[in-house]
């Protein structure tokens, strides 16, 4: 884990580096996935490129899962699962709350998680069993900590909502009755980057219906190790029906409600 690590890392900051001074003030839509407001930009294949070419070189062997399109097999046991540009539509908007998701799972169990967020000057990353960090632009590296569990009323939980309309109404109704019910929500556009803040104790918890294996996997092992409770439905682990992170007393009452709301995908 630890060469693992040390290879994330330095991938991460490429593509942020990247993603961060390349962008071209003509940013346009390159292609769209499940829908025609599910963007994917030229940086952001620019930027699965530069992080499977690195991959590549660094470990030949290894399989890579990327959300546009990289998908390779290996034979070492290791696969790597990124996400080049979590937030793109932040990105094409100029707007600050996106970043760079690069995880390793070892025969299927995500070991290493690394999320650079170029915009803060920030990288949150984590080993499994060995806890969670965040270097800040000043180069300072801290633990992260969620933060002790407020009563569910006073709980500041993320979330985000899906491109598929009929998915974004199911999604608007859940938030509608769930919000008398905290002390607010917040949407960033980030998974990952929602998934540090639960970590850091900039959110008590978050959720979210419909995520792909690379949005969650660096954010999940960042938000474990850093105290949190993660998961999906109850009894199931987070996946793409229902994904939950929240400090353990928030989590303990938010799974279930959510389940009672319906939150998870159908």
């Amino acid at each position: 884990p630890g060469e693992l690590l040390d290879i994330a890392l330095e991938a991460a900051a490429r593509a942020g580096r990247l993603l961060r001074g390349g962008r071209p003030d003509d940013l346009a839509v390159a292609a769209t996935k499940s829908s025609p407001i599910d963007v994917v930009t030229e940086m952001d294949l620019a930027a699965e490129k530069l992080i499977t070419d690195f991959l590549a070189e660094r470990r030949p062997d290894d399989a890579v899962l990327g959300e546009e399109g990289g998908d390779t097999a290996g034979t070492s046991g290791v696969r790597w699962v990124v996400d080049p540009l979590d937030g793109t539509v932040n990105y094409l908007y100029g707007l600050p709350n996106w970043a760079v998701s690069i995880a390793a799972e070892i025969d299927g169990r995500t070991a290493v998680g690394v999320v650079e967020i170029p915009m803060r000057g920030e990288t949150c990353w984590a080993v499994l069993g060995g806890g969670a960090l965040r270097r800040a632009a000043d180069g300072t590296t801290t633990p992260l900590r969620c933060r002790p569990s407020p009563p569910l009323d006073r709980a500041l939980i993320g979330t985000g909502f899906n491109y598929v309309t009929e998915v974004r109404v199911a999604q608007a109704e859940v938030a509608r009755r769930l919000i008398p019910r905290l002390r607010d929500i917040r949407r960033g556009g980030s998974a990952a980057i929602d998934l540090c803040d639960v970590a850091g104790g900039r959110l008590d918890g978050y959720y979210e219906r419909g995520l792909g294996a690379w949005d969650l996997a660096a954010g999940e092992l960042i938000a474990r190790e850093a105290g949190a409770l993660t998961g999906g439905r109850p009894g199931r682990p987070a996946d793409g029906d229902l994904a939950v992170a929240a400090s353990p007393g928030v989590f303990e009452l938010l799974q279930p409600l959510l389940e009672e709301l319906g939150a998870w995908h159908d």
